[in-house]
């Protein structure tokens, strides 16, 4: 395998620029089926993910993000909530995207030593349906949306 040039990094370079610089999807949703936030301790990186769920409740019908921080972690941010909100993945889609697929669309040689700066939004995506999973096993259960709020302000 050659060596990655500066020729080959450049427009990669340049594109995440371009999402950094004009996200896409970035901004809350009104009244989301759900909504988690997540981040990177070591650096001060923040996503909030906001999903609306289609009729169907399988399907990502809409996505915003709030995110702040490095570059990386802000352009990542947008293009995963571009990706999905382009293909509309289902619940079980979005638990099964990689990590690694993720990398390899950024570039592994600009993310290699920031990966978890890299990785945060889809890390914080993948929470955000594992809630909504979880909150439709409460609900199924016969607890009531303010029991299952009461539960989780009281885990911490």
């Amino acid at each position: 395998m050659s060596a990655v040039t500066a020729r080959d990094r450049d427009p990669r370079r340049a594109w995440l620029l371009d999402h950094q610089t004009r996200p896409r999807h970035r901004g809350r949703l009104p009244a989301p089926d759900v909504s988690v936030a997540g981040g990177n301790p070591e650096c001060g990186d923040v996503v909030t993910v906001d999903l609306r769920i289609e009729a169907d409740g399988e399907r990502i019908a809409e996505v915003g993000f709030e995110a702040q921080g490095c570059t990386l972690s802000q352009a990542a941010a947008s293009i995963v909530a571009e990706r999905v909100s382009r293909d509309h993945p289902t619940v079980r889609e979005v638990e099964e995207m990689l990590y690694e697929d993720l990398l390899d669309l950024i570039g592994r040689d600009i993310a290699m030593h920031r990966p978890k700066c890299a990785t945060l939004a889809l890390g914080v995506v993948k929470a955000a349906v594992r809630r909504l999973s979880m909150d439709r096993q409460l609900k199924a259960a016969g607890y009531s949306p303010e029991q299952i709020e009461s539960m989780r302000s009281a885990a911490g």
